[in-house]
């Protein structure tokens, strides 16, 4: 019941994480109202609060501050020792939800552990009201948001009298993944050890291997997918491509329900990218929501019950992929800009301009489409990306290479000199391929799983009916390494 990041840009697939994050709100609100009728605790367990934190901790002559929320979960801990759980927020605003329910809590009861919640800065309601200006954007860092965290541990630990015996792991999924295994291994005094879900620890410009990723588990038969429907795929996006060129956009806008006509080849680029963010959505969140599975997805593609003109059938099994959304398809570049450029603060879900910022500062994870793993247009190019950071926050495209380069420099990028933490991935998600994975062919190590047939961060979900065997399987995984790390943690206090 818990949300992870997305990629960087498409607006369709901004909507479907916010989609998967208000059903998995839903879900979870469902689930906790029925607890007191088993004899457990109710959702008014959660306590919210607000830490003010340095706008900049690396100048002392900074006095300025920012609000940063939290939530707190007591109704597991065994006080006065018992550990404290760390919940780490990421590019959209936190929820209660966030310390009472999921994988985490529920290792919180069977070990007795304070649970906390920290919303990033600049997100949600961690902001000040002009907070989104250019020149307030450059506090929004990894840097600076670790450096809260360490002031964050310091106010939990004299707000409840905590002491070294009081061992602290932190969990995140995606990019607060990412923060979780760097908040150890900068920090390993304060941190004992983390768990970094789907985490992509390697900064990268061109991110192609996401659709290389996507392009697999379409292939994939185990989760429903096959050679036929990433061929059709291929084919499609080649007739939409084609279509396109060949001066047709004002039918194909009709074909795909665009918001508005293609005026530009900007548009007909976001037409494009709309396009493959369905399927990028479906792949990267495959089972954790309720619009569409990869088995749908390629039944839809490949099924040659209805009556379509060959020539013309890889094309129309799109447009009826793309007529299951719920909106017309927004294809505006102008929009997209100004959107971007929007300073106004939105304090809940998803904080586009914030992470777009981020991507250009330090860690690019642009997924472009100009090789041929991909199974989309190559219309999707890397400057078609790129170009929106001089033009939105006024960074040079030429910096961002070495904007990438020190982020892996300074965290060790997939090769991290990292002790006590676990790095855990599906390999149907394409954000897989930038974390660190195991070296031999079981799927797990020491520091790392990869479970077989799963998408984003789903082994931070609480458990659930009808999960897969290797879900399960990661999921114990996960309990033995907090176990074993708390007991010796223990043991060296002794």
């Amino acid at each position: 019941m818990l949300l992870c990041p997305h990629r960087h840009l498409g607006r369709v697939l901004r909507r479907i994480k916010e989609r998967v994050h208000r059903i998995r709100y839903e879900e979870a609100k469902r689930h906790l109202l029925l607890l007191p009728a088993v004899g457990k605790q109710s959702i008014s367990t959660a306590k919210e609060g607000y830490v003010p934190q340095p706008l900049d901790h690396f100048d002392s002559q900074c006095i300025e501050t920012i609000p940063q929320r939290f939530f707190v979960n007591e109704a597991f801990w065994k006080r006065p020792h018992g550990p404290v759980f760390l919940y780490i927020g990421g590019e959209s605003a936190i929820l209660e939800t966030s310390v009472l329910l999921g994988h985490h809590v529920q290792m919180a009861e069977d070990n007795g552990a304070l649970l906390v919640a920290l919303e990033h800065r600049f997100y949600g309601k961690s902001i000040s009201p002009n907070g989104l200006q250019i020149e307030k954007l450059r506090f929004l860092s990894s840097q600076q948001a670790l450096a809260d965290l360490v002031a964050f541990h310091r106010y939990i630990g004299e707000r409840y009298s905590l002491t070294h015996k009081n061992t602290w792991i932190s969990f995140g999924g995606s990019y607060p993944g990412a923060l979780s295994a760097w908040f150890h291994g900068k920090f390993p005094h304060l941190v004992y050890g983390a768990v970094a879900s789907s985490a992509p620890v390697k900064a990268k410009l061109d991110f192609s291997a996401y659709n290389k990723v996507v392009g697999e588990s379409l292939n994939n038969e185990a989760v429903g997918g096959s050679e036929k429907c990433v061929n059709v795929v291929w084919e499609a996006f080649a007739a939409v491509e084609a279509a396109l060129m060949g001066g047709n956009g004002t039918q194909a806008a009709k074909d795909f329900v665009c918001c508005g006509p293609l005026e530009t080849f900007k548009d007909q680029i976001e037409l494009v990218q709309s396009l493959a963010d369905i399927i990028m959505g479906i792949v990267q969140y495959n089972k954790e929501w309720d619009f569409m599975s990869i088995a749908e997805l390629c039944s839809i593609i490949t099924n040659r019950s209805e009556v379509i003109e060959q020539e013309a059938e890889a094309y129309k099994r799109l447009v009826k992929l793309a007529s299951v959304r719920l909106s017309c398809l927004q294809t505006s570049y102008k929009r997209v800009v100004e959107e971007l450029k929007n300073t106004s603060i939105q304090t809940t879900g998803v904080g586009e301009r914030q992470w777009y910022y981020q991507t250009c500062a330090e860690f690019g994870f642009y997924q472009t489409c100009e090789d041929a793993n991909c199974p989309f247009s190559r219309m999707l190019t890397l400057q078609s990306q790129t170009e929106l950071c001089p033009l939105v926050f006024g960074i040079s495209e030429s910096s961002l290479p070495s904007h990438i380069a020190f982020t892996n420099r300074y965290y060790g990028a997939d090769h991290p000199q990292t002790r006590r933490v676990l790095y855990v991935n599906g390999d149907i998600d394409p954000w897989h391929e930038l974390s660190v994975l195991p070296s031999g062919s079981k799927g797990v190590s020491n520091r790392s799983i990869l479970i077989n047939g799963t998408a984003h961060c789903a082994d931070m979900n609480p458990h659930r009916d009808g999960d897969p065997t290797a879900l399960k399987e990661a999921q114990k995984e996960i309990e033995r390494h907090v176990a074993l790390w708390l007991k010796t943690a223990a043991w060296e206090l002794m």
